[in-house]
């Protein structure tokens, strides 16, 4: 399921393209200031954000900022300036698509759905020899696929899409399992040493940091 978090002050436009989105089959969290969605992005997975320039707390361009300092995520922008300046600067911050409001639900989900094809094509490449496909959630060691449950791979790129972070175990349970999970901390000890056996020789990767969690680093 592809999950969408929807930026925006503006609650009628924010429920609207909620509700179309879901129509298409799409899970959607919603989130109405920069700082409440980078409380959300760091806590959850997402596929692609929906982020308007104009917020209350933290704006956009902040909050992208931010954002592009741990992941590669999507990002359409929001806004209701259209001038070429904006544009190029928003596109240099790593936006893949822009959006001039007034926009009507239907070109905004039609965006979605074309960026989402696009980055479908591509694997998320650590090394040549390590290959994590997003789209497929299959992982490739040496060009043999690695069988892995639902919740060892939303763990790997949980930890993955967050790099040389340090993450509490907290942190994990509530992102990858979510906060309504009925379980212990010793969960996530458990699926990341699973994950660690089936990761052969790139389980390094995988780091513990000491009195706080683990965090993923790949050697150079």
């Amino acid at each position: 399921m592809i999950r969408v978090l929807i930026v925006e002050d503006e609650e009628r436009l924010r429920k609207v393209l909620k509700l179309y989105l879901e129509k298409e089959g799409f899970i959607v969290e919603e989130a109405e200031d920069g700082e409440e969605a980078l409380e959300k992005f760091s806590e959850n997975i997402y596929d692609i954000l929906v982020l308007d320039v104009m917020l209350p707390k933290r704006d956009g361009w902040s909050t992208l900022r931010q954002i592009r300092k741990t992941s590669d995520v999507p990002v359409i922008m929001l806004t209701a300036r259209g001038e070429e300046e904006d544009k190029i600067f928003g596109f240099e911050l790593g936006v893949d698509d822009y959006v001039v409001k007034p926009a009507s639900p239907r070109e905004i989900v039609a965006r979605i759905k074309a960026i989402l094809k696009r980055v479908s094509r591509k694997s998320i490449e650590m090394t040549e020899d390590f290959v994590v496909d997003k789209a497929a959630r299959e992982v490739y060691i040496m060009g043999e696929k690695v069988e892995l449950t639902p919740k060892e791979f939303d763990l790997l790129l949980y930890l993955y899409e967050r790099p040389n972070i340090a993450l509490s175990r907290e942190q994990i349970l509530n992102a990858v399992w979510g906060y309504d999970f009925f379980g212990d901390l010793r969960t996530v000890d458990t699926h990341i040493k699973n994950l660690r056996e089936k990761l052969g020789d790139f389980r390094e990767y995988i780091e513990t940091v000491r009195g706080v969690g683990y965090k993923f680093e790949v050697k150079k």
